[in-house]
């Protein structure tokens, strides 16, 4: 194929190739071509034209295939067009030849079509440059045109469609002669004819004016007769034509062309009137009438009036919304006419009624939603509201007439009924799309929305009282306020007027929609509403015998009331809505049927017509209602419930046996009541298991084979029945009608044909509640027969599988005999019916792995399969052929299959009708899908080879498509075993792709799909470089592009799925940019009028689809390629999403605004979400321009920057009247709010950036605070207020006062109690809304809290420093201390409320064994009925609230105020008020119990909830647990009762090591490691409360009997599970080894010491490991001294271990955070009294002698290798137990001689900072009081020091640190004079004098020294001036024995005075303030 690319055919390739590869080769080159054609330069083009030229008339004659030909055309014009025409006349001659040749052999065909195709390219791109050829060229192609066949006619009209669009007005003489040649074909036999004849015509409106002037009539005459017997492509092409047309003479003004000829003018309703002629007469017309229009007795066919329906839709569209909005009066009131009494004949039966008033719904649903804006739809509601309110009246004046009992025969009431169904159907269809936006129609009084709507629930038609309703369901699903107020008018009106029948039935219709509704409303209904309901169910069916005239509507009324009520378990309100009431169901359930036969044959002898009339419907509807819940409440069915509802099952179905027989003897007015009765039960029992009525299956068996071949059904309707049953795969394919369209809501009628009315409420009221219902669709239930047969053959499947064999083998019997005994007429009746019901059989034994049965079954089984599979019904040959496939799974015999398939293969050879050939195709294909191989390869071969043969049957289109389809589904089952099929399969594709005419679009399809499954068969092996699988990807591409080619959509969604799969399995290979462009035209093609003229939906969910994998990947890509398309492309081609200004994104923003179909709207959005994930950083400021201009405002890249367009957005959403638009604006300003919280202000250094939009947040805020506002707007407004004012953002008390009055507000509603909460909702909703505040108080207050306490801090901090005065501390505090000031106001009250709620969700976590224990009325704040609805909510606020009231109690200190004698009176501690509201009359508890009950509910909460942490528990929680149990052991009390009680610290303490283990988070485990702290001091005071009262109790002088206190006792024994200080050892070596792991010597795989590299941890690491190791230096406190002997090697091991591992050299001698730590800790231990303690001393010196060698080894190698250790870390350990353990354990001989051997070591490294804190640290311990610890270190270091010193004299300081080590070593021989002995200080001071004499530099020296030698110079000088004085007789004595010294000292004392003299001289002081400033701060720090 690399061979094709140049710019002239390379004929020696071409040559060589066969007839297959050269068409391969021809559209290769041709694409290749036409691209470089763009590409290259005009001279080289120019210099090679001629030839090009010559190559492309050569393939001409070479009878070039549909595709080729096409682009063939297409390079010739563009050719020309770019290169010289002179030629150009010489080709448009050469090609009329060929079509004015004689030969008319089919192999000269192509040659015609080509040249046509030609003639139509030449003339669109070149246009006006041909001259007037086009006249010759035109009078050639329609002279041919008459001898055509249906290939030429479909070609000529595309070619006279372009060469209008080139030539434009110039064509005008042309122009009649077009218009008549395209009228034959718009009515011609071929659909792709008629199509092409549209197009052509709709080209050539734009220019023939006489189309829509003087023809206009003609035009729609004929497009009305094109409608019949059309199919769907053809009524999508007409009605454009038609629209359009009408559009333009609405739309046309006198100008130039009026000018020119008279134009008729046509006004709106001319053209209204058109189209409703050709909607109420059909293609009869109104010029003249027929007999049978006279006579009444025609009727208009559903195409013509599918057809006329969709050319409103284009007509008004292309009118335009602004159009649209100014007429929509006038059109509506036309609109609504067509199905009004004044056109009678349209209406004349109810299946005409009902298919019009979906064309009227659809016309009015289609428009408004895609053409109007939301204000636009408001108006629109308001004018359907008028409509309805002036038919109102009409009734109104016919009802006022007579009483409202006597129900009127009035034709006026009769003649408004359907206006006002569908007048209804869109007004809750135009509200249910506005959503929470309608709600100012509804409040508006004067629209009357509501009570025109349920003005008219009393119309004595059905159909309106039904729709009425159902546009209250709409209300109440858009509105969710409106809910329980409507339910409340209509259950009130249904009491009051339950004497009326109408009201009856119509408010019952209106309960049982609305009850529907609340399903889709979150925050439910009031539990108490269901009571009333059943109470009101109940009255009507045991009053309905009262009233013989309201029997039938009471029963009606009741069952539906009770089968509604069921669906509520779907929604917030929960099962246990149904549960409560269940019992009264079940025993009305059971008081509905017969007791037993006996009773059923009493009743039969004794009932009239009438009173079985009101039985079959009271029984029906108890059926119903227990139908409906088993559906819904299969939770609630349990055993118990099970044996309850089987009581009447039996009569249920003796009854159903007998109806015939009582049928018979009561006439005809049984039939209906009968037939549903039947199907309720059949609907029932296929939902019950088999088991249950397994006594009566031979008897239901009989009944079913009786209904599905009864003798009375006239009509076939396979569509409802067979889809189901038939693969979703193959019913592609079948018609178009039968997949997703966007007319499919209109379309559906033509599935069932003229004879079946299609689905409408008024046939079964009770699926008005239904929840399989999507949105705003109304539901659409079959008439009753054909419901019965659907249900009959649904529960055969079950009934049958469960039957004894011989039964089944019986009744299939009778079936065939059915069907061979029935005539001809209605034998496909009988045989739809019956493959059916055994396909559902088939079905339901397969999915349950049941078997057949005996071998004698499958004969008759296999009788019935073969005859449906030769059937002229294709529904019912492909479900046939899925039968046959789902027969031989059931079987599972090999050999039964091969001889399936052998069947099949001995009829394709043999037969040549196209119904077996389709129908044994498809079987074989089946056959595979289920069973794989079908036992072996040549199987395989032998169906490739037979469906290779059928593909190729060019006699026969249909044929070809079943073939290739069944190929397709071969190559998808049979995967790596088809591989070596893979190139014949592929060759065969490409050459029926390049051959087969584009008007067989079916064939194209099937040709994709293969393509397609060949595509997934290969996979990611397409990636590879070999010369086989090169050539495999080239083919699939150009399959691709052959395909992308062809006109029919669905073939080119075909096309992009494949290239959708290249892409993901070969991407490199697929050209991005060209499949984006592709993508981009098709979508924007097709979204000019979306749901309007784009038929195609499949074609846009492809698109889509494809785009959605992309953006994964590589979204930048994706949106450049769309925006370089745009610039390239014709402004014409994006005129509603110009991707130039909103990019791709924002078109598909805007599609979204436009699609309806969820599916493709899922698309678009996952899209739309990769993209902004992929790229929002890079286009910040384009996303948030598009978003704002969605949401309806005014764009670097830093989102800061963006600030004020995110409030903005926010803001407007929050206050929108959209609940959902409220919710989201909320969101986003809670995340702005957390986000930017601690943002500076960048131009006011001091300021936080959302300072400046507080007024904005507040007035978001404010509406959700309204009494109107639904609870969880006002829930997720009570987040962010205590967001926001827990931001800190707000310091001005003033302002934030503004933000708390909200929180104030809502605390005062809910104080007011449940009565002022909202009765609109459900009780849950409520306790949402009520914790949602809580919970905001409660973060705020934690805040509150938290900043005092901080402030504290700083403020104890700053009255440390000197500069602060106490007045300046006071006004820092007044601004933190103002928010808990406002806080404390409502404390009392919000102290009371939060714990109330903490003790409900005590209870709701109860397990289930102590339900019985709840309280019967529920809990403070939720009731019980609705407490598993309560939970979660609880679940959602608990911690927080936990959290808030710890903080309360521990600022009480756990002293309870008296409310009646105020909060500030809180010294004596008085009953509270108890925390349940409910348990009032308890008796008083004392205050102590008061406090030991809050404690244990803060506890036993915290407790339970991180004792079992689920997955889902979220870190907030944890951490506000966590720091509610810190707040409690904050306080004395409650530490007393942790310290007090050993078990319950120890189960403490268990489960924060459980916390510790399954949380990773380092702020939740320091959290649990600052609680285990606080429980270890709270058994630390309880220890040392112990002692000292044991002591005053004892006396003093008993102190050695005294009892031991303290873990461990008198033996030191710490039991496991019981030992507090054994538990937290514990959890701190838990601490420690996971983030030391080295410590564990198993983990080590070595008890010893090993060589180790100290490690740096990260800071979270330092944290916890200083954490546990502050904890465990506690321990030994909480022991007795023989304890503490126990502990005491683990705690040192531990802290020695910690000090080992992390002793890390770190710059400047800084100690590791660990390492210091781990020196606390060790300090900690060494001071504690335990080590001087009489019975532990002994054993603590020897214990801490030990640990002091374990150091002092550290620098020992180990195993021969060097321990890597800080020297300082270590000797600081030394120092530590030199200065803090008692001198026997340091001053053991050997020990001190290692410890001073480490000192003389370290001084003499050449380290520097080693050396520094040597000194430090050695000056620390020649200061120690004790001369036994001091003395040794001196008298063996003090000459070192001296000789290093010394040293300096001839090594000068070269940086900073060897000067500070000098200094240090200097200080520390100062510091020995004072302590040594009189004796000896004048030998130190004459050892230190020389050696800061030596440091002083000379005049000479000092002005050229270094800085560092200066500072040295100075700092002796300034040490020998205060030497001298303290030590003078020494100092003079060695001053006169050297005399150099003594000068060298006078001349550095000299040279000081000089430059102190210099430094004193006056200068001029800049800014003094400034400078005492800084003095300030360093004397702070």
């Amino acid at each position: 194929m690399e061979l094709a690319h140049s710019l002239l055919l390379n004929e020696e390739a071409y040559n060589q190739l066969g007839e297959v590869q050269k068409a391969q080769f021809v559209f290769e080159w041709l694409k290749f071509l036409e691209k470089l054609l763009l590409a290259t330069n005009k001279a080289d083009i120019r210099e090679k034209q001629r030839r090009i030229v010559e190559q492309l008339i050569s393939l001409l004659n070479s009878s070039p295939g549909p595709p080729t030909r096409k682009l063939l055309a297409e390079n010739l014009a563009i050719l020309y067009s770019i290169g010289d025409t002179f030629s150009v006349y010489q080709t448009i001659d050469k090609c009329n030849e060929l079509i004015r040749s004689k030969d008319d052999s089919p192999s000269y065909l192509p040659t015609k079509l080509a040249a046509v195709v030609c003639l139509g390219s030449l003339y669109k791109k070149l246009g006006r440059l041909l001259g007037n050829t086009f006249i010759d060229t035109v009078g050639t192609i329609l002279k041919a045109m008459k001898s055509a066949e249906s290939q030429g006619r479909y070609e000529i009209m595309l070619s006279l469609q372009n060469i209008l669009n080139g030539l434009g007005a110039a064509a005008a003489p042309c122009h009649r002669d077009i218009y008549k040649a395209a009228r034959s074909c718009l009515t011609d036999r071929s659909m792709a004819v008629r199509c092409a004849a549209a197009k052509c015509l709709i080209e050539l409106q734009n220019e023939a004016i006489f189309m829509w002037s003087t023809d206009l009539d003609s035009v729609a005459t004929l497009c009305f007769k094109s409608f019949e017997g059309s199919n769907y492509d053809v009524r999508i092409a007409v009605s454009k034509l038609l629209g359009t047309v009408l559009a333009r003479a609405v739309m046309s003004k006198q100008g130039t062309a009026a000018s020119r000829q008279s134009i008729r003018k046509v006004s709106l309703e001319e053209a209204m009137d058109l189209l409703g002629t050709g909607f109420l007469r059909g293609s009869s017309g109104f010029l003249r009438a027929s007999g049978d229009m006279l006579k009444g007795t025609s009727s208009v066919s559903r195409d013509v009036r599918v057809g006329v329906t969709q050319a409103y839709v284009v007509f008004i569209s292309t009118l335009g919304g602004r159009w649209l909005e100014r007429n929509f009066v006038t059109l509506l009131s036309h609109i609504l006419s067509l199905v009004s009494q004044s056109h009678p004949k349209a209406i004349q039966t109810q299946m005409d009624a009902i298919c019009c008033r979906r064309c009227v719904s659809f016309i009015l649903r289609t428009t408004i939603r895609s053409l109007l804006g939301e204000k636009a739809q408001i108006a629109a509601a308001k004018d359907i509201c008028q409509a309805i309110w002036k038919l109102k009246k009409v009734v109104d004046a016919v009802m006022s007439e007579g009483n409202l009992e006597i129900r009127p025969g009035s034709t006026d009431v009769a003649a408004t009924q359907h206006v006002l169904v569908c007048a209804l159907q869109e007004l809750g269809n135009l509200i249910y799309g506005l959503g929470t936006t309608a709600a100012p129609l509804l409040q508006d009084s004067s629209a009357g929305i509501l009570d025109n709507v349920i003005s008219v629930i009393i119309h004595p038609s059905i159909s309106v009282r039904l729709a009425a309703a159902w546009c209250l369901h709409c209300i109440a699903v858009a509105l969710p306020s409106y809910l329980t107020p409507l339910l409340d008018r209509c259950l009130e009106q249904l009491t009051v007027l339950k004497s009326s029948p109408e009201a009856v039935t119509g408010f019952s219709f209106a309960v049982a929609a609305l009850l529907g509704a609340v399903k889709h409303c979150p925050l439910g209904i009031p539990h108490g509403k269901g009571k009333i309901i059943v109470m009101l169910a109940e009255d009507l069916l045991c009053s309905a015998s009262q009233n013989s005239r309201l029997s039938v509507q009471r029963t009606q009324a009741g069952w539906l009331l009770l089968a509604a009520l069921m669906t509520l378990v779907l929604n917030i309100t929960g099962s246990a809505f149904i549960q409560h009431h269940l019992p009264r169901v079940l025993r009305l359930w059971k008081c509905v049927f017969p007791l037993s036969p006996k009773d059923l044959e009493t009743e039969k002898s004794r009932g009239d017509s009438f009173t079985w009339q009101v039985t079959l419907e009271g029984r029906a509807g108890a059926l119903c209602a227990i139908k409906s819940f088993v559906s819904y409440c299969d939770d609630l069915l349990t055993d118990e419930i099970i044996q309850r509802l089987l009581p009447p099952l039996p009569c249920a179905i003796d009854l159903l046996t007998q109806l015939s027989s009582i049928q018979k003897t009561y006439g005809t007015p049984l039939k209906t009541p009968a037939v549903i009765y039947k199907q309720r039960l059949y609907e029932l029992l296929a939902l019950l298991p088999p088991e249950i009525y397994a006594e009566n299956l031979c008897a239901i068996l009989k009944e079913l084979s009786v209904d599905l071949t009864a003798s009375d059904t006239q009509m076939a309707a396979s569509t409802f029945l067979l889809p189901p049953l038939c693969h979703q795969d193959d019913l592609l394919l079948l018609s178009p009608l039968l997949q997703d369209t966007d007319h499919r809501f209109i379309e559906e009628q033509l599935l069932l044909g003229n004879g079946v009315a299609c689905g409408s409420l008024e046939y079964d009221p009770f699926s008005i509640y239904e929840h399989g219902i999507e949105g705003d669709s109304v539901p659409k239930p079959l008439p009753p027969s054909f419901s019965l047969i659907s249900s009959a053959a649904r529960l055969f499947g079950i009934v049958c599988a469960h039957a004894a064999e011989s039964q089944r083998l019986l009744v299939l019997e009778q079936l065939l005999d059915s069907i061979k005994h029935t005539k001809a007429s209605r034998q496909q009746v009988v045989q739809l019916h019956v493959i059916s019901a055994f396909s559902n059989f088939l079905k339901y034994v397969a999915s349950s792995k049941g078997n057949l049965g005996s071998e004698e079954i499958r004969r008759p089984a296999l009788t019935l399969l073969m005859g449906a599979l030769e059937s002229t019904n294709p529904l019912m040959r492909c479900a046939a052929a899925e039968g046959l496939a789902r027969l031989a799974q059931v079987i599972g015999d090999g050999s039964f299959t091969a001889g399936l398939a052998q069947i099949s293969f001995d009829k394709l050879k043999s037969a040549r009708d196209v119904v077996t050939r389709t129908g044994h195709s498809l079987a074989l294909g089946s056959l595979y899908r289920y069973l794989g191989g079908m036992g072996s390869s040549q199987h395989l071969n032998a169906c490739i080879g037979i469906l290779y043969t059928l593909s190729q049957d060019g006699t026969s289109p249909d044929v070809r498509t079943w073939a290739l389809h069944s190929l397709s589904l071969i190559i998808d089952s049979a995967g790596p075993l088809y591989h070596v099929h893979v190139d014949s399969t592929l060759s065969l594709v490409l050459m029926l792709l390049l051959t087969v005419p584009p008007t067989h679009a079916e064939v194209h399809q099937s040709l994709g799909r293969c393509l397609n499954a060949l595509i997934t068969t290969l996979g990611p092996e397409l990636q590879g470089s070999s010369t086989a699988l090169s050539t495999l990807r080239m083919s699939c591409l150009l399959g691709c592009a052959i395909m992308q080619d062809n006109p029919d959509c669905l073939v080119q969604a075909q096309a992009i799925s494949c290239l959708q799969q290249l892409h993901m399995f070969a991407p490199r290979y697929v050209n991005l940019s060209s499949l984006i462009n592709c993508l981009c035209e098709i979508l924007l093609d097709n979204s000019v009028l979306v749901n309007l003229c784009s038929s195609y939906l499949l074609l846009r969910r492809a698109v889509l689809a494809c785009l959605r994998q992309i953006v994964q990947r590589e979204a930048a890509e994706v949106s450049e390629h769309a925006v370089v398309l745009a610039k390239d492309s014709r402004e014409d081609l994006i005129p509603d999403a110009n991707i130039r200004e909103v990019g791709l994104e924002g078109a598909l923003l805007n599609l979204l605004d436009k699609e309806s179909d969820q599916r493709l709207c899922q698309d678009i959005k996952e899209t739309l979400s990769h993209m902004i994930t992929s790229m929002a950083v890079g286009k910040l400021s384009f996303w948030l321009k598009l978003c704002k201009d969605v949401l309806a405002s005014s764009a670097d890249d830093f989102l800061v920057l963006h600030l004020a367009d995110l409030i903005r957005m926010a803001f407007m959403a929050a206050t929108d009247h959209s609940d959902q638009l409220r919710l989201s604006g909320l969101q986003t300003l809670l995340v702005v709010v957390r986000q930017f919280a601690a943002i500076p202000e960048p131009e006011f250094p001091g300021h936080l950036i959302l300072e400046q939009y507080q007024a904005n947040v507040g007035a978001a805020l404010r509406p959700a605070f309204t009494s109107d506002t639904p609870p969880d707007v006002t829930a997720k407004a009570c987040q962010v207020c205590s967001a926001w004012i827990a931001s800190g953002v707000v310091s001005d008390l003033s302002d934030l006062r503004r933000v708390h009055q909200l929180l104030v507000s809502s605390l005062t509603k809910i104080q007011a109690g449940k009565e002022t909460l909202s009765q609109l909702y459900n009780e849950s909703a409520s306790t949402m809304e009520i914790l949602a505040v809580l919970k905001a108080w409660a973060e705020v207050y934690i805040i509150a809290v938290e900043r005092q306490k901080k402030q504290t801090e700083k403020q104890k901090q700053s009255m440390k420093t000197a500069g602060f005065l106490e007045e300046n501390a006071r006004d820092m505090s007044s601004s933190i201390d103002g928010l808990l000031d406002l806080v404390q106001t409502d404390l009392g009250t919000l102290s009371k409320l939060w714990l109330a709620a903490l003790q409900d969700f005590a209870l709701l976590t109860l397990p289930s064994e102590f339900a019985s224990q709840l309280p019967l009325e529920g809990g403070a704040f939720y009731t019980a009925e609705t407490s598993e609805n309560a939970k979660p909510h609880y679940h959602n606020s608990w911690a927080l609230i936990l959290h808030a009231t710890a903080l309360w109690l521990t600022s009480t200190g756990f002293i309870v105020a008296d409310p009646d004698e105020g909060a500030t009176n809180l010294s004596r501690p008085v009953t509270p008020t108890t925390m349940c509201q409910g348990s009032s009359g308890s008796a008083v508890k004392s205050p102590e119990d008061v406090y030991t009950d809050r404690f244990h509910l803060i506890l036993g909460i915290s407790v339970e909830f991180l004792c079992s942490l689920r997955s889902d528990a979220t870190m907030e929680s944890i951490t506000a647990c966590l720091h509610a149990l810190q707040a409690l052991l904050d306080v004395p009390w409650p530490r007393s009762k942790i310290g007090s009680d050993q078990d319950l610290g120890v189960e403490l303490l268990n489960v924060l090591h459980r916390v510790i283990l399954t949380r990773e988070s380092p702020s939740i485990q320091l959290a649990s490691l600052e609680v285990v702290r606080q429980i270890i001091y709270a058994a630390q005071e309880h220890v040392k409360e112990k002692r000292r009262s044991a002591e005053v109790d004892d006396g003093a002088a008993e102190k050695e009997t005294l009892p031991e206190f303290g873990e461990g006792k008198d033996t030191g024994g710490l039991v496991p599970g019981r030992s507090l200080v054994f538990a937290t050892l514990e959890l701190c070596v838990c601490i420690l080894v996971r983030q030391l792991p080295e410590l564990n010597p198993k983990l080590t795989g070595s008890p010893g010491v090993k060589a180790t590299k100290a490690q740096i941890l990260s800071e979270d690491g330092n944290k916890l490991v200083s954490a546990a190791l502050i904890i465990l230096s506690e321990l030994p406190g909480v022991c007795s001294p023989e304890g503490s002997i126990s502990v005491l090697p683990t705690i040192l091991y531990l802290i020695i271990g910690v000090l080992r591992e992390t002793a890390v050299k770190l710059p400047g001698g800084q100690l590791s955070f660990t390492v210091a730590a781990a020196l606390q800790a060790l300090k900690a231990i060494l001071s504690s009294p335990l080590a001087r303690a009489e019975k532990s001393h002994t054993a603590w010196t020897g214990l801490l002698r030990r640990a002091l060698t374990t150091i002092l080894d550290c620098w020992d190698p180990v195993d021969g290798a060097q321990q890597e250790l800080d020297e300082i870390s270590l000797l600081t350990a030394i120092t530590v137990f030199i200065l803090s353990s008692s001198p026997e354990v340091t001053t053991l001989q050997c020990l001190q001689e290692r410890c001073i051997e480490k000192f003389k070591v370290s001084l003499e490294l050449k380290d520097s900072v080693v050396q520094i804190k040597c000194y430090q640290l050695l000056l620390s311990i020649f200061q120690y009081p004790n001369p036994a610890v001091s003395y040794p270190y001196i008298h063996s270091l003090a000459s070192p020091i001296v000789r290093k010193l010394q040293e300096t004299d001839q090594i000068k300081p070269e940086d900073a640190t060897e000067l500070q080590a000098i200094q240090e070593g200097i200080k520390v021989l100062k510091a020995l004079v004072p302590v040594a002995e009189e004796q000896h200080r004048s030998q130190l001071v004459a050892g230190i004098l020389p050696i800061l004499v030596s440091f002083l530099l000379d005049e000479n020296t000092l002005s050229s020294a270094s800085t560092i030698l200066r500072n040295l110079h100075d700092f002796a000088l300034q040490n020998l001036m205060q030497i001298g004085p303290q030590y003078s007789s020494v100092f003079k004595n060695i001053m006169a024995s050297s005399p150099t010294m003594k000068a060298r000292l006078e001349a550095a004392i000299k040279g000081n005075q000089e430059s102190i003299k210099i430094k004193t001289t006056p200068k001029h002081i800049k800014n003094p303030g400034k400078n005492s400033s800084i003095q300030l701060k360093t004397n702070f720090l």
